[in-house]
């Protein structure tokens, strides 16, 4: 089905997500502008850990969390780390945190998570070869990593949700798993691999050929900072930094986690947060992998991307304007050189980004509950690149007046 081709689509933000959106509604034959602040893809989309992680879907907020949290954030090596001054700030967010973790709510969400990883390796598939980029996708899969029993016990949760869910993995001893990945060091006894999480040859990458093609099919890319937004009954237009003023007549903010500073523009406040990440790009690792690499009791994570390994994960609240405390970025390579004792630290860049995270972990996929005309496709987490398709998807037949392939009602933007 075709767009409204007398209607203008204006998109805010173009990282994996807004990008995917825009070449989507374009493709639909529509008006349709492009803006960020920076150039496409410099944001979350430009470091990520390059995985489409189909698996990876379940809430955060759970008992087994919470009785970890407070010991992990005591230690300098924690996998989650606060910022003393913004914390006052996280309390709301963090109030409905552990509200979304209470029994009766947590099923749900699962299965709201489950829904969109069901169908996302054949979205991202379907997009990759639109794009002439298939050979970029692995068809190798992730290897989940144990170096004891004890790991593997504490990581069963996850394991019986793949279960009740029907995803596939195999469990590997310590001989099958060097076989695989002669590798990763003997300290490590146990894996799981998960053969649909994939990896692709670079993220950034991908976000290129999306906005070469958007471009390619008549839309048009404004870079600049939005500043205002003006509206009558409904959207009419944006105004950016620069003072140029782009007409709209429907507007999508897929801004990651900077789309909360513009709901509140429109007078619609959304909890949204943001989890820093970081990552060490090693381009001399003096190893190779075939395999993406997670070890859960770590929580770090280990993709042979851009042109070398990669290295991130551990989350950092301190919002969106300190500046990035280095140390984080280290600990995830002192935890990978104990599972890779031959990884060479040579020709090394880190990254520090801004994941957009709500406190259900879930994402917005939604008309706006107050301004007709503006949709909100944010808060995908971690998972803003194993998603990007099938929002693009979803969000097109939403935008459209279609019915879209799965009932967005949980993804509502006044869910909350």
């Amino acid at each position: 089905m075709r767009q409204d081709q007398s209607k203008h689509y204006l998109v805010v933000g173009a990282g994996i997500v807004g990008s995917a959106i825009a070449y989507e509604l374009q493709k639909r034959g529509s008006q349709v502008t492009l803006t960020d602040a920076n150039e496409p893809g410099q944001g979350a989309s430009y470091g990520n850990l390059a995985s489409i992680a189909v698996t990876e879907f379940m809430p955060v907020s759970r008992p087994s969390i919470w009785r970890q949290t407070p010991g992990w954030m005591l230690r300098p090596d924690g996998p989650i780390q606060v910022s003393l001054g913004y914390a006052p700030r996280l309390i709301p967010w963090f109030a409905r945190f552990f509200w979304a973790g209470r029994p009766s709510k947590r099923r749900q969400l699962e299965a709201q998570g489950a829904i969109l990883c069901r169908r996302a390796l054949a979205d991202t598939e379907r997009l990759m070869a639109e794009l002439g980029l298939s050979a970029d996708l692995s068809r190798t899969g992730c290897l989940s990593l144990y170096a004891s029993e004890a790991e593997f016990a504490g990581d069963r949760e996850r394991l019986d949700m793949l279960d009740r869910h029907g995803f596939g993995y195999e469990v590997l001893d310590g001989n099958a798993l060097h076989d695989l990945e002669p590798e990763i060091a003997p300290v490590i006894q146990k894996a799981v691999l998960l053969p649909d999480n994939r990896t692709v040859r670079d993220p950034h990458t991908v976000v290129t050929r999306l906005t070469e093609a958007f471009v390619g099919q008549g839309g048009q890319i404004y870079r600049g900072k939005v500043t205002s937004f003006e509206r009558a009954d409904r959207i009419t237009s944006m105004t950016l930094a620069t003072g140029s003023s782009i007409k709209a007549d429907m507007v999508v903010l897929a801004a990651g986690a900077h789309t909360g500073q513009l709901s509140k523009q429109l007078g619609e406040s959304i909890p949204l947060e943001t989890e820093r990440g970081y990552h060490t790009q090693i381009n001399a690792p003096g190893i190779h992998l075939e395999h993406s690499i997670i070890w859960p009791a770590r929580a770090f994570m280990i993709s042979p991307t851009a042109g070398g390994i990669r290295i991130g994960g551990t989350v950092e609240m301190a919002g969106l304007d300190a500046p990035p405390d280095w140390r984080r970025s280290k600990i995830t390579v002192k935890w990978a050189r104990m599972a890779l004792p031959n990884l060479q630290l040579k020709e090394t860049s880190e990254w520090m980004g801004h994941r957009p995270a709500f406190p259900d972990t879930v994402p917005v996929m939604s008309a706006s509950a107050k301004v007709p005309g503006v949709f909100y496709a944010t808060g995908h987490g971690h998972l803003g690149l194993t998603y990007a398709a099938t929002t693009a998807k979803l969000m097109g037949q939403l935008i459209a007046g279609e019915k879209p392939d799965i009932d967005l009602y949980p993804y509502r933007v006044d869910r909350f």
